[in-house]
């Protein structure tokens, strides 16, 4: 995978987070519908962000501090086995996940779900793969301001881009769905993205395969 790939591959996989109610922006709203206030549309969108980063940067750290020690075609094979193995598991169980009892939660409460619905749903597993690819730019580019930047330097941007491109599409759909929508609209089109996320861990784990 080039770096210019895997720098849109990270922008893609955040908006796709993003568009996914799962992941937070139903959250926000019916947060902000409960205070009738913008402000806590906003509000809520911070901790999802940080609970979705955390489950990132952990699997990050893990596949970096893996990268050091294992054979790149090795961790490959291990990355793209679980990819695959998850991609499965999600066929079988698309519900399988965190569950909450009440829509009223804090900000830490908030957080804590964000980390664990993304972990759940393997949002860190689909970016391992991209975070590794532009380790392997990193390692095999001539460019001096490239080589210059450590794994960490560049875990750490690639995790800011994806995380700010869910941010802004969370953002987006939440106030158009606040201001403009409604919630009635998921009653007559509720967009169903399990079995698309679940076929995207197998592509994933194939072209992590085969890279």
């Amino acid at each position: 995978m080039t770096a210019d790939a895997a720098w849109l591959t990270l922008a893609g996989l955040g908006a796709y987070h993003g568009v996914n109610p799962a992941m937070g922006w139903l959250f926000a709203v019916s947060r902000g519908m409960q205070e009738r206030s913008r402000r806590a549309v906003v509000r809520s969108l911070v901790p999802i962000a940080i609970g979705h980063e955390a489950s990132i940067a952990l699997v990050a750290a893990l596949v970096l501090g893996l990268s050091t020690t294992t054979d790149p075609r090795g961790l490959r094979i291990g990355a793209a086995a679980v990819l695959i193995a998850f991609g499965l598991f999600r066929f079988v169980r698309p519900h399988a996940h965190f569950r909450w009892t009440s829509m009223r939660v804090s900000d830490r409460e908030l957080g804590v779900w964000s980390f664990l619905m993304s972990s759940a749903h393997g949002a860190g597993l689909m970016v391992a793969p991209v975070i590794l690819g532009l380790e392997a730019s990193r390692q095999s580019h001539d460019d001096m301001a490239m080589l210059s930047s450590g794994p960490i330097d560049i875990a750490a941007v690639g995790i800011a881009v994806h995380v700010l491109v869910m941010l802004a599409v969370m953002g987006a759909i939440a106030f158009v769905v606040y201001e403009r929508v409604g919630l009635k609209v998921l009653r007559r089109a509720w967009l169903n993205t399990d079995q698309a996320w679940a076929g995207a861990f197998i592509v994933a784990g194939l072209v992590t395969l085969t890279s």
